[in-house]
């Protein structure tokens, strides 16, 4: 296969072209009056449907999701087994399969493709590198236990550590320049992690990651970004770089070293059906960063940090990369703990677009936010044509929204962040200690931000509402129709 280079990426089209309707529709008239300032007229709660039910207005914007999953489809293998066990992998729990596993992968790999299967039993390994027309399936009564010794994931390769690109550990199962792939079924992907390893490294980690960045500052070519062996810089759990057809189904993740699920520079990934029970530090569940046609369905999420984290890079490299995530549909999904549900940043400088959120429970005592939105003048990026809509949101211990472009870093960077047309529609928050938290610049304000038949019915404390252009529809608060936003201040 020709390899998904940058400026081929750029140049595979649909996302373009979806960017700019998206666009459109944002500043057409419809568009115009919900963001004009004030209310918007009427307080529509929803349409009749042919049986006689209520269906609710998606509202404009909507009509690009069936172009989003026409161009997110998941690949097809060949009906061909290779079980690892016929290439001397043994279920004990304490053989490394390693080598047994990439013999299988090969073999699947030349024959053209088909399912590498690990069977029932407990499987010890080191990285798993993937390659094209393969798909890793994890066999109900199967579990991959990846091992905790950090020689077991060099030689270093191309990643992405919090945004910066280096060489690095790889990550446990890993594939670049690959396409037609997939890890799925019923069985459990065991990381391994614990304080007594991995997670320990939160700490120590911190000059290295702040090296990384300056030398993404410095423009140090990233051959020469090496760390890895005697560094502290934790690799996800499953990383595509510059993939394009990728299926992740099923399967249960559980104990993460860092994030889970991440695809780089990759298009038409599909990611339905998974378990995540991972709360480790920094342990994000599914983080598409610089990908384009995402699927994300019927997943439940239990994370160390945020649920679905959307990314685009971070600061220099975000830059010079300068590849959006766009076009993402996030739908079914229950979204438990820890920070974010839905996330978009903090590397983000890229930009994000046309991200699409519909039919997911949140909530929990220990989840945060429901829509967090995270960047500062350091990082930059933008995150438009962002739609929610028939959310049910149980419990939030902080804000329904937090957009604050002060956070971190602060405003003490050359990169102006950008926030426009954003839509919550039916959602509905049984408690929360806040509606907003959400700060803008007075040189960016957060532009067309709409509230539309939401009904939040027990929220402790004020908002905190500053350069934002919030209007409401049918919007109520503890009881109260909201027409403006000082009734929340």
């Amino acid at each position: 296969m020709d390899n998904l280079s940058r400026k081929n990426f750029l140049r595979l089209g649909a996302g373009a072209a979806l960017a700019a309707a998206a666009t459109d529709l944002a500043t057409s008239p419809a568009a115009a009056s919900a963001g004009g300032g004030g209310v918007e007229g009427g307080a529509a709660g929803g349409e009749a449907a042919a049986g006689g039910g209520v269906v609710h207005d998606p509202g404009p914007g909507w009509g690009q999701v069936g172009e989003i999953l026409r161009n997110t489809q998941p690949p097809h293998f060949r009906p061909r087994d290779f079980s690892i066990t016929a290439f001397g992998a043994v279920a004990d729990g304490a053989t490394l399969a390693t080598d047994a596993i990439a013999k299988a992968i090969d073999a699947c790999h030349r024959a053209g493709g088909g399912r590498v299967v690990v069977p029932a039993g407990t499987f010890l390994t080191g990285a798993i590198h993937l390659r094209s027309n393969v798909n890793l399936f994890v066999s109900a009564g199967a579990t991959l236990l990846f091992s905790t010794d950090p020689a077991n994931y060099l030689p270093v390769v191309l990643t992405r550590f919090e945004g910066a690109e280096c060489m690095n550990y790889s990550p446990l199962i890993y594939a670049r320049d690959c396409e037609n792939i997939a890890v799925t079924g019923s069985g459990t992907l065991d990381g391994g992690a614990t304080w007594d390893n991995w997670w320990s490294w939160v700490t120590p980690s911190g000059p290295d990651a702040q090296a990384l960045q300056q030398m993404a500052e410095d423009g140090v070519p990233v051959a020469e970004r090496v760390f890895g062996a005697g560094h502290h810089l934790r690799a996800a759990f499953i990383e595509t770089q510059s993939c394009r057809n990728v299926l992740i189904e099923g399967v249960t993740i559980v104990r993460s070293p860092f994030w889970e699920i991440h695809p780089v520079l990759s298009r038409n990934i599909t990611v339905r059906g998974i378990h995540i029970d991972s709360r480790g530090p920094n342990n994000d569940g599914i983080d598409p960063e610089s990908s384009q046609y995402v699927h994300i369905q019927d997943c439940t999420l239990d994370c160390g940090d945020d649920c679905i984290a959307i990314k685009s890079g971070r600061g220099a490299d975000g830059l010079r990369i300068n590849v959006p995530s766009e076009n993402i549909l996030i739908e079914n999904c229950t979204l438990n703990i820890r920070y974010g549900a839905i996330t978009i940043g903090s590397e983000m400088t890229g930009g994000v677009r046309n991200v699409f959120v519909r039919n997911c429970t949140i909530g929990s005592p220990n989840l945060y936010f429901g829509l967090y939105i995270k960047t500062n003048s350091v990082r930059g990026g933008f995150a438009e044509n962002i739609y929610l809509r028939d959310l049910d949101i149980s419990n939030l211990t902080k804000e329904v929204v937090s957009c604050n472009f002060y956070r971190s870093e602060g405003d003490v960077g050359p990169l102006t962040p950008r926030v426009r047309n954003v839509e919550l529609r039916n959602v509905n928050v049984g408690h929360a200690r806040n509606a907003f938290s959400i700060f803008g610049y007075p040189r960016s304000p957060i532009q067309d931000f709409r509230l539309i038949d939401c009904t939040y019915t027990s929220i402790d404390a004020a908002s905190s509402i500053q350069d934002t252009q919030l209007t409401f529809r049918n919007f109520h608060v503890n009881g109260q129709l909201i027409t403006d936003p000082a009734q929340l201040l």
